[in-house]
């Protein structure tokens, strides 16, 4: 990142000056997509605060009011995107209205910033749609990094993924196409209380029957009795993240919600295959 604001210096323009020096050429508007993090304001970069600011329409959608304060402190013309969820509509109808509605106003030459919670580009399907739609149209597009649930899991819990690896699935997904998995790395499973549900709901908890298929599928590869962490990071810096250390076994027991994340920790390390070592270490110079 560079030290001056993005966009200040034509020699150097960054995200931001790239966009305004696109419009002075004629371009017929951009999108830039962004993510908050959690914490309300604690985890939204410089960068991609300086993209909120400079937009000509701001949308955002958010999981909570004080984040939601802050955004429409930033930008006087900020447009909640919530509008587009309600009881029992389903989900797809309104990422794709989401899609079409940031759409709109790059099409008339704006340059419009969207803001989604956490990371802009894990589990947020309109984020990758918009863009993808947007350049097949020519118009500019772009995503900026942000902070995921599952950043704040690994800090939270003190989890280095490269000591024995780590995999990473949605839920439904994970159970409806039989994924195949290593139960000796770290396995994190998104959206555990929201299993096959296809619409919006109010409620916390989507489908708690799920629940149970789940540890029926977790049960063949690991027992019972085996650790394991329902994880909700938390979006105030007041508060403490939701951890909740239970076995296998006894995880429907759990506070599980929509937002609920569930990291199952290795079984054990794997054996080193000792003939692939000496060959590695003599292709190195080792041996």
């Amino acid at each position: 990142m560079h030290s001056q604001d993005p966009g200040t210096d034509p020699r150097d323009p960054g995200p931001l000056g790239a966009r305004l020096s696109l419009r002075s050429m004629g371009h017929f508007g951009s999108l830039t997509v962004v993510g908050t993090g959690f914490l309300v304001a604690g985890q939204i970069t410089p960068e991609s605060l300086s993209a909120v600011k400079a937009a000509d329409h701001f949308f955002f959608l958010v999981a909570e009011p004080a984040t939601r304060l802050f955004l429409e402190s930033q930008h006087p013309g900020a447009e909640s995107l919530h509008n587009s969820f309600w009881e029992g509509r389903p989900r797809q109808q309104a990422y794709d209205e989401i899609v079409e509605r940031l759409l709109a106003p790059v099409r008339k030459g704006r340059d419009v910033c969207v803001a989604f919670y956490g990371h802009p580009g894990v589990f947020v399907y309109s984020s990758h749609e918009a863009i993808r739609r947007a350049r097949a149209e020519g118009l500019a597009a772009q995503m900026l990094p942000g902070i995921s649930a599952e950043d704040c899991l690994f800090a939270d819990l003190e989890i280095d993924p490269a000591a024995d690896g780590c995999q990473s699935f949605e839920a439904t997904d994970f159970l409806v196409r039989e994924r195949v998995f290593d139960p000796c790395s770290g396995l994190v499973l998104w959206q555990i209380g929201a299993l096959g549900v296809i619409t919006y709901h109010l409620h916390d908890l989507w489908n708690a029957r799920g629940v149970d298929y789940l540890v029926q599928v977790l049960g063949r590869h690991y027992p019972l009795e085996h650790g394991v962490v329902v994880y909700e990071a938390t979006h105030y810096p007041v508060c403490d993240p939701l951890i909740q250390r239970t076995n296998l076994g006894a995880l429907a027991k759990s506070t599980i919600n929509t937002h609920s994340t569930l990291w199952v920790p290795p079984l054990a390390k794997r054996a080193v295959d000792a003939a692939m070592l000496a060959r590695l270490e003599a292709s190195a110079g080792l041996a």
